[in-house]
Order: C-alpha cells, then structure tokens, then sequence
C-alpha cells in the first residue's frame, strides 16, 4: 500500500502497524512488518521506545510468518540497542512456547545471538541493576528450555537446539591461549570475577553439564541422520576452540564409527562416515589432536585415508613444540609476575617461622616430607620452563642411572620424585634435613693444629652479613585443639541456624535470601528440608517463590543439569520433587491463584500432581477455577498436552451436572485449535458409540466419575455419552450425520432422550446449515422420528426456508408418506399442496390439528392460506377423502379461534358457502355456530335463510341432516 510521500516516519509507522494487524493478507503483512522494522532500526530509531510495545503485540497474531519477522526484529534489536533486551525478554519466551515448529525454530537460531549479547552487556557495567538481573533469569529459562528441546519430536528443533548448546559452551568456558582469539570474541575469560549474578565457575560448570548432554545425545541410537551429522559438526568445533574437551570428542567419535545408529539407511552410513573423515582430518590437523594421533590414525584408516595421507595432515614437530611451549608460558605466566619482587635499598630484618619437624625423622625423611608440601605443579611448571636453556647437550650418565629404575616402569609420582630431589637437596647441602642434622650434632671438643686454622681460615670465602635470628613457632593445628561436634548438637546447631535464616530480614537481600533457602532445602538431610519446607506451608502465599525456586533446583538435580548434593543420599530425585510439588498443591488447593501459579510455572507436573488436581476438579464448588487451570496446562504445557486434555475430557462425562458443564465449556474453547479438533471429536465419538452397548461401559463408572456401576441405561449414563457430541454440533455440523446413525440403532430410552438435548444445538446451528439439509435430503432409515424433530425445532419460532421446504416435500413425496412430516414446513408449501393435505392432517390427534391450525392461520408467521380459504377448504373435502366427524371437528376447532374469526370473516365465508354448487354439507351447521357466536350476524343470516328458500335447501337431505 503507498503512502503520502509528505508523511513522516512516525506516521508511516503508525500506518504500517495498523495495517499488519487488521490486513487479512499474510505476505502484505510480512513486507510492512519489515518496512516497520527498517524504520525503527535503520532510518529513526528514536522511536523504537515508543512503538517497542506495540511491535512486540504481533506476538499473539495467528499469522506464523509475522511471528517469524518479529523474532528477526528483535534479534537485530539486541544487536543495536542492548539496552532493550530486559523489555524483549518476556516476548521471546513466548515466542518459543509457540505452537508453530517454525517459530520456535527461528526463536532457537535467534537465540544464539541473543544470549551472546545478553552476557557481554552484563558485563560491562560495574554495577547490575534490577532489571539486568531479572533479564539474565529470563534468558536462563530459555535457555534451560531449549536444552529440554533436544529431546523434542521435531528434527529441524532438535538440530537448532544442538547448534544453540554449542554456542553456550564455548562462551561459557575459558578459551585456548594458544589459539588467535577473533576480535570482539566473547568467552568465559571476559566475565568479570566481581560479576555475582553469572558466576565463572557456575557458568563453566554449566557448559560442562551441557556439553554432557551433547555428548550423549551424540551417542544415542535412535538419533537421526540429520541431527547426527550437525552434532559431528558441533563436537569437533568444540574441540578445536576448546582443547580440554578433545578427548572425549575423539572418544566420542571413535564410540560412533564402531556403534553407528541401526535406524539409519546405507545412504546415511555413507554421509555420516564421510562426515566422521573430514572432522577427524580437522582434528589430527590441529596441534592439540597430537596426543591421540593413534587412536585418529586407526580410524581415518579404517575410513579409507592412506598412511600418507595421514603422515601429511600431522602437523610439524615445529609447530607442536611452539604449541607447547605457548601452553606452557600461559600457564606459568601467573608464577613469573608473582617471582618478580621489587628492589629496595634497605630491606628491614624479618622474623621467618620454621615448621617443627619430627626429631625422629631423617634428614633424607625430613627432605621428602618438605617437598611434598611444597611442589606444586606451577612451581614444577616454573622450574621447568626457566631451566630448559641451562640443560646440556648431551644426557649425563648419572641422570640415567638414578633414573633407569623409574623411567623403566614408565610411572614417575611425586613420592618418587621427591625421593630422587630429597638426595640431591642432601648432597647439595640446602633443605630441612640438612639444617636438622646440623642440630643434631654435638660441637667437637678437639682443637685443630694452629696450621690447620690458619689454611682454613684462608678457604673461607668472605663473611656474609648475618641475618636475624630465626625464632621457630610451631604451626597450630585446629584438630589437635578442637573436639569433633556429636551428630545429635551438630543437628540441633543446624536446625537452629535454618530458624534464624528463615525468619524474615527487612534488611535482607530478597533474591540472595532465596537462594539461600533453597540451596540448604535442596543440599542437606531430610531433617534441613522438613523444616524448610514446613515453614513455607504455614503461609505458601507469602513464600511462593520460594517454593517455586525449590522446585526449580530439585528438577536441576533430577534432570542431571545439577550434581547430586553429596549430604542427600536417601531417596530419588524424582521421589523429591514429586513430594514437594504434591506438598504444596494439597496445601494451596483452596486458593486458585496460588495453585495456579505453582502449576503453570512448575517445570514439570508429575502423575501424582495431577491426581491432586483431580481432587479439586470433583468438587462442585471449585471446579470451574479448576478445570480452567487443566485447560490453561493443556495449552501451555506441550509435552503432556495429551496427559491433561484427556484428563480434561474425563469431566466432561462426569455425573453432577455443574462439573460436567464447566468442561464442556473448556473443551469447546480448546476445540477452536485446529492440533485439538481431532483428538476431542474422537473422544466424544467414543462415548456416542457406546450408546449401541447393551449397558453402561466401565469407563463411565468409578472414582474419577462420580458414580456406581450399573446394569441398565439409565438417564444418567446416556445424557453423560451425549453432551459431549451434541455440544459440539454447532462447532462441527458435520458430526449430525453420526448422531443419526447412531440414532438407529438405540433403544427407545436413548431416542427419548437424544430427542430432548439436541433442541439447544440444532437451534445454534439454524435453518441455513448445509449438514442439516443434507440429513434430511438423506434420512437414513429410521431417523426419521429424529428428522422430524429436527425441523420442528427449527421452525418451531421461525418460516421454513425454501431450502427446507423443498427437501421436505421431495422426501414426503418420495420415501415418508406420513403427513405429520409436512406439519413444521406448512408455512412454506403452497396453497394448492395445504389444501390437498387437509384431508389427512385433520384426521390426527386433536392436539396435533390443533398446532396445524395455528401454523395455517398465522400464529407462527405467514400462512399460504387466509382463515376464509381454510374454512372454506374444510367444507369442500370430499366425503371420501376424510370422515364427516373429523371434518366438524376441525371446523369447530376453527371457529374457537375467535380473534382470527371475527364476525367479518365468518360473514366472507359464509357468503363463499352459498355460492358453492353443490352446497356444503356442514353450511347450515357453520351458519348457527356462526350466529351463536356473532348474534348480530342474524340480519345476514335471514338473509342466507331466504337465499336458502330460494335453493330449495329441503331437497338436499344431507345438508339438512348435517344441521
């Protein structure tokens, strides 16, 4: 659509917005979203706080095209204006609990930029605000959600989910310092340490878990071709930007090549084999892969590369040893930057402390013991790195002597290592041990030769100057002071610390407060939980999100994605969770809003759950509130929609009448999308089939239905199989047709009573439905009763349509030759069909010609027919065609009708009578009811009487008789 050239952005967007959301035209919407996005982004985004909200209202559009742009939207957002991401957050949640896989595929790939963003602009502030804080949770849920999707129905999911989990780890882990990192690459090393909202070592500890998880859905044997090959892809990047991770993404690939999934083709062995040979060559190509060169060699062989091949693709002993080397001073990089001290020109005398060794040891045992507790592996790392340059060039003799022994074995430990430098230290004289030994021996009481003294003293080297005597403290060590605690105080200490932590601090940091809770809830004993988990049933609505914290942490543990608590070793996680979330349901289930919340928001509805759900939802009081909560899980909750639409169904055959209703309700709302339509059509045509059953089936008794086993088909049972199809007729016309059939094969019971519900939904769906005409053109034999139900409660307040009426007559006319079924269409024939009907509808029940009567003259609507002619046709039926009785008595009912038989139209018809040749049988018997009736009609009647006279009315014995 084009626009005054003269408008500004402002109003082009105002426009534009309008027209997306009440335009019918999918891809007109698609192209003004976008040209609503170009504005707000490239040419005048001062505007996007304005119109922010308004674009993200697209979300709750049927239109999955429009619901894929404004994920792009806000995807390109992120990238230029970070400081919108806590107002976008909430929206792409929602977008990835759509129903369409399309949304949530592009949600997944969008995603990975997002969280990107999100991390780097936590970290640039010195301070977190609220709302970042709450923003980063928001995204954490995604992401947890996203990596439950891994596990989803939908291949292009899963693939999307697999490439988002590579993302997360390789931002949330430390990157090779060996590798040219790109420019403004974001990894774990970027996180500030101050930075308390996303941990480093929880952050890595994260990526880890989830990097587990990649692993292993790698090696699942009923993966497909498709999400194999992108995990393939995934692993081995992983393990070229992250080497700690290189060994089990070679074990993992050499576990797939011997153990390929059965369920692919010969076709797909191929692809994935041909895949496994290019990511092995990236691997054996890259200097960390070295150090599994055989186990890449042996399967790039069985793969078909050639030894050649191979040796080509082995990087160079060059490049390696630079690798190493810079492996190495990364890593001893810290120890130099601590080794360096600064230079001072005086330095003051210190006080050092010397730790007291045994006086039983040896020096050489005193040696060992100080390089055990010293050695660490920096200080090897150092040793090692600062004293390359001074080795020889060739290997001494004594090196390999002292080291045949260990070097032989192929094991050098660290008690071994320390044997070998406690001798060196010794021999070096430097070490504890040789300072004890000085201790030890006694001063020697000989003097030397004078001669001796003087060479001595000649050897000496110059005299140092003396340090400060060191004054020896003996370390303290608190187990030799302390006793341990008996388990009965350390128990009685730690419920009197979970008291104070659980009593409200006005002080307290809210979020740090219920991190706290649920951390000692989900780490420690029975006893710990117990307590927490009764102070926040005594007032749940106070605490929560508390509990939904708690819950949250014990899904963490029992899904994997947490490390088991060491202290909880009773039980099972899932026994856990499912207690907790039962807990705080029977608890809340008097209080509809608490109730639903911890079940919308709880990460997974146990069975258990659910039959506490089932308690309240038998309750007449609160089952409205809680059949809406199961209609509410059916839609928002996708992996157990089926779980709670069948638990939702359940109730719609239930025995009160206020249950059942309030389902029906619920499950007419889900009915009008389109992936539940079917599931609740086969349902309720389930319970309809049932009706040709000889008794009631066990499905419909018991607990979950409020009633008792019966033998018989009482009103009970029939209307419970029945108002779930009849309240869906107005929804789905074409379910009439099976109503119908079944219709034929019933008791009298059962028709009684399907003839009494269908009045509400044959009157929704009214006199213009295709179905309805088409079951009376039809009527399959022995419907016929319901058929004409049917039209009567059609027309019971309104004219036929000509539609109706022409279907009625051809069936009258063709196969149903019984005149009540032309009653509720009278309206609609014509005046020669009425009359030539007259004869065989006067002869029925008077009730039954009573409503003719009243269809004829007027009193539903129009009448093909005036009173004058009607009463008029009723005098002229002939003798043979009905009964004389029947045709008086349909002539009085007639006359009763005083307000349409007024005296001027009695005075009409009695005028038509006289001119009738042969006179009528019954003139003379309507001339006295209308003179009865009409008293002031006698001056009429005289002279009907000398019109009479005229005619010679004694000839005519009948007419005479009839009088």
């Amino acid at each position: 659509m084009d626009y005054d050239e003269d408008m500004t952005d402002e109003e082009l967007v105002v426009q534009y917005i309008n027209d997306c959301a009440y335009d019918s035209n999918s891809s007109l919407n698609v192209q003004t979203f976008f040209k609503i996005q170009e504005i707000l982004l490239r040419k005048s985004p001062l505007l996007i706080s304005k119109y922010l909200q308004n674009v993200l209202n697209f979300t709750t559009s049927n239109n999955q095209d429009i619901k894929k742009a404004l994920v792009g939207f806000i995807e390109e957002l992120v990238k230029v204006r970070e400081a919108f991401i806590p107002k976008v957050m909430l929206t792409l949640h929602m977008l990835l609990c759509d129903e369409s896989i399309a949304v949530q595929k592009r949600v997944i790939q969008a995603t990975i930029t997002i969280y990107r963003k999100t991390l780097a602009w936590l970290c640039q502030p010195p301070t977190i605000t609220q709302e970042m804080e709450e923003a980063w949770k928001q995204l954490s849920v995604i992401k947890l959600e996203i990596a439950n999707m891994i596990d989803s129905d939908n291949d292009g999911i899963r693939t999307s989910a697999v490439k988002f989990l590579e993302c997360v780890v390789l931002l949330q882990t430390y990157p090779d310092e060996n590798e040219n990192k790109r420019f403004n690459d974001f990894s774990l090393d970027n996180v500030p340490l101050t930075l308390k909202v996303a941990r480093r070592r929880k952050l890595e500890e994260e990526a880890s878990n989830l990097f587990e998880i990649l692993v292993k859905f790698h090696g699942s044997p009923h993966i497909s071709s498709a999400n194999l090959l992108a995990c393939i892809g995934v692993l081995t990047n992983i393990a070229k930007n992250r080497a700690e991770f290189m060994a089990r993404v070679v074990d993992a690939l050499e576990s797939l090549y011997n153990n390929l999934p059965p369920t692919l083709t010969t076709t797909q062995v191929s692809s994935v084999k041909k895949k496994l040979k290019t990511e092995l060559s990236g691997l054996i190509k890259h200097p960390g892969g070295f150090e599994y060169l055989s186990t890449i060699s042996k399967l790039l062989l069985e793969l078909g590369c050639s030894q050649s091949e191979i040796n080509k693709m082995v990087p160079k002993a060059d490049e390696r040893r630079r690798y190493n080397k810079r492996l190495l001073s990364s890593e001893s990089l810290v120890l130099q930057q601590n080794a360096k001290k600064p230079k001072l020109d005086e330095q003051p005398a210190e006080v050092e402390t010397e730790e007291v060794y045994d006086p039983n040891l040896t020096p050489q045992e005193i040696n060992e013991q100080f390089i055990l507790d010293n050695l660490t592996l920096e200080k090897a790392v150092y040793l090692i790195v600062t004293n390359i340059p001074k080795l020889p060039n060739q290997v001494p003799p004594a090196f390999l002597k002292d080291y045949a022994e260990y070097a032989n074995t192929g094991n050098i430990g660290r008690i071994q290592l320390a044997n070998i430098m406690a001798k060196q230290f010794l021999e070096a004289n430097v070490g504890p041990g040789k300072r004890a030994e000085k201790r030890k021996s006694p001063p020697e009481t000989k003097s030397k030769p004078k001669e001796d003294e003087v060479r001595e003293e000649k050897e000496k080297p110059p005299q140092k100057k003396e340090k400060v005597k060191v004054i020896r403290i003996k370390t303290l060590k608190l187990q030799e002071l302390t006793k341990p605690l008996e388990t009965d105080v350390k128990e009685r200490l730690m419920l009197s610390a979970v008291e104070r932590i659980l009593k409200p601090h006005k002080s307290a940091n809210k979020y740090l407060h219920q991190k706290i809770i649920t951390t000692l809830a989900t780490h420690f004993d029975f006893t710990i939980r117990e307590k927490i988990l009764m102070h926040i049933l005594k007032d749940l609505k106070s605490y929560v999100d508390i509990a939904l914290a708690w819950l949250y942490e014990e899904y963490s543990i029992m899904q994997g994605f947490a490390k088991p608590p060491p202290l909880r070793s009773e039980g099972k996680s899932e026994k856990f969770y499912n207690m907790l979330l039962c807990s705080f349901i029977n608890i809340s289930a008097t209080d509809a809003l608490i109730i639903t919340r911890l079940l919308l928001e709880s990460p997974l509805i146990t069975d258990d759950a659910l039959e506490e759900v089932r308690v309240v939802c038998r309750d007449e009081r609160r089952s409205g509130w809680a059949l809406g909560l199961i209609r509410d899980l059916v839609v928002r909750k996708p992996p157990k929609q089926l779980v709670f639409l069948n638990t939702l169904l359940g109730y719609t055959t239930y025995e009160n009448s206020v249950v059942r209703d309030h389902a029906i309700g619920h499950v007419l709302e889900l009915h009008k999308r389109f992936e539940l339509k079917l599931v609740i059509e086969e349902f309720a045509r389930m319970n309809l089939e049932f009706l040709k059953l000889p008794k009631p089936p066990e499905s419909l008794c018991g607990l979950n239905q409020g009633r008792l086993k019966a033998e018989t088909w009482g009103d009970d049972f029939i209307k419970a199989c029945l108002m779930p199809y009849v309240s869906l007729l107005p929804a789905n016309e074409s379910l009439i047709h099976d109503l119908a059939k079944v219709y034929v094969d019933t008791s009298p019971d059962i028709k009684r009573v399907i003839l009494r519900l269908i009045d509400v939904p044959v009157k929704q769906m009214g006199m213009e439905s295709k179905e309805l005409l088409k079951l009376v053109e039809e009527c399959v034999k022995g419907s016929e009763t319901l058929i004409t139900r049917l039209i009567h409660i059609l027309t019971d307040k309104a004219s036929p349509t000509p539609e109706l009426v022409a279907r009625v007559r051809d069936l009258y006319q063709s196969r149903i030759t019984d005149v009540r079924f032309l009653i509720p269409v009278l309206n609609g024939l014509t005046k020669k069909e009425v009359i030539a009907a007259l004869p065989k509808l006067i002869k029925l029940n008077v009730v039954v010609v009573r409503e003719v009567f009243n269809r004829l003259l007027g009193l539903h609507g129009d009448s093909p027919i005036t009173p004058s002619e009607l009463l008029v046709a009723l005098h002229l039926i002939d003798s043979t065609q009905a009964d004389l009785k029947n045709v008086m008595k349909a002539t009085s009912l007639c006359l009763q009708e005083k307000q349409v038989y007024t005296q001027e139209v009695l005075a009409v018809v009695l005028q038509q009578l006289m001119d009738q040749t042969p006179l009528p049988t019954l003139l003379m018997r309507t001339v006295i009811q209308a003179l009865c009736s009409y008293p002031r009609l006698s001056g009429f009647v005289m002279n009907i009487l000398q019109r009479l006279i005229l005619k010679k009315v004694w000839n005519h014995k009948v007419v005479g008789k009839a009088s």
